[in-house]
């Protein structure tokens, strides 16, 4: 492989490296948006008008993660495609400790939607809609499956928030440098603002 094939081998896995960062903030984004929303509604009694408004937001932004992990793990299957026909990983502890956290995170990333999902479709007339358009059911009505629905979504939604600060702190230095990244960028925003 001659300097220009190689240059343009890198240039095309970093792409599809990008677009897995790309999408990974926005589902972080969409995660935050999710557990604090999810949060708050679940604290408002049920007399609150905008409840149900919240209800269907949290359902939609809910589905977009789902749609944004499918689109997720095309582009991570491209990127481990590309790098591990070139040369197999590591297997060293480090490499099964990341691996079996990043499993974990996927597992959790389809399973609280889907038992979102169920505890939805359980309930008589609670489908879950996506900004107004009412998807398919993927489970049936079945008033009995309303609190095993509820359990698993409120338990794999805190475990799964648990898994993401343990992802957190094990990518440490990722978040601190892009801590002070925003920091830096807000900073030099508020210098160049006109003074009122």
């Amino acid at each position: 492989m001659n300097l220009s094939q190689q240059s343009a081998t890198r240039s095309r896995l970093n792409s599809a490296f990008k677009q897995l960062m790309s999408v990974h903030w926005w589902m972080a984004a969409c995660y935050l948006v999710l557990f604090v929303v999810g949060t708050v509604m679940a604290q408002l009694p049920r007399e609150v008008s905008f409840r149900g408004g919240l209800y269907d937001f949290h359902k939609s932004i809910g589905v977009l993660t789902m749609a944004l992990l499918s689109w997720r793990i095309l582009v991570l299957l491209r990127v481990w495609w590309r790098k591990y026909t070139k040369r197999s990983p590591k297997f060293t502890p480090d490499w099964f400790k990341t691996f079996a956290l990043h499993s974990s995170l996927y597992i959790f990333m389809w399973a609280v939607p889907v038992a979102g999902f169920l505890l939805s479709n359980s309930f008589k007339n609670k489908n879950v809609k996506f900004f107004g358009i009412v998807l398919p059911d993927l489970f049936p009505q079945n008033s009995a499956m309303v609190e095993v629905g509820r359990s698993l979504h409120f338990w794999l939604s805190y475990t799964f928030l648990a898994f993401v600060i343990l992802h957190t702190i094990a990518q440490r230095k990722v978040v601190r440098a892009n801590w002070r990244r925003i920091s830096g960028f807000v900073k030099s925003k508020v210098a160049s603002s006109p003074e009122s």
